[in-house]
């Protein structure tokens, strides 16, 4: 499965494009639609946006390949898109550590997608931006017909 152009433009409106590098809600230094920057990378003279295009077609393919990894039961498109617009925004072992991904694993759907919504917080506070995005996420994962069932 891969994610669709409704996750992609999930992702790409939630994080924008930034030529120059900046430091995130997490305090991680990140350049063009939310890639975080890591050692050696170093961008002193900013990124095209076909540059911060590539890096996230490389960041959302690491994504896809985490959530198809990680969970054990079958998909809708749009629960797909938002665990990929998760790991895209949080990191694999986040999600893989979760009690989002438990639930989901075990089938208990409606449980796995409220899971969602708790992962608001920034420095310890509720940061209104990925409240947001948590909340878009959810929409996206309701929408659709119902999946989350033991893969075969």
């Amino acid at each position: 499965m891969q994610l669709s152009a409704a996750g992609l433009d999930l992702i790409k409106g939630f994080e924008g494009f930034r030529s120059q590098p900046y430091t995130d809600v997490a305090g991680f230094l990140t350049i063009g639609y939310g890639h975080r920057i890591v050692p050696p990378e170093s961008f002193p003279n900013g990124i095209s946006q076909p540059q911060a295009v590539a890096m996230l077609s490389r960041d959302v393919a690491a994504a896809e390949r985490a959530v198809a990894r990680l969970v054990k039961v079958d998909l809708t498109q749009g629960q797909f898109d938002a665990l990929v617009d998760f790991c895209f925004n949080l990191g694999a072992g986040r999600l893989a550590s979760s009690t989002l991904l438990r639930c989901l694993n075990a089938g208990r759907c409606d449980a796995a997608a409220e899971q969602l919504l708790r992962w608001d917080l920034a420095g310890g506070e509720v940061n209104l931006g990925l409240k947001a995005r948590r909340e878009t996420e959810l929409r996206l994962w309701k929408s659709g017909a119902q999946a989350c069932q033991t893969a075969a």
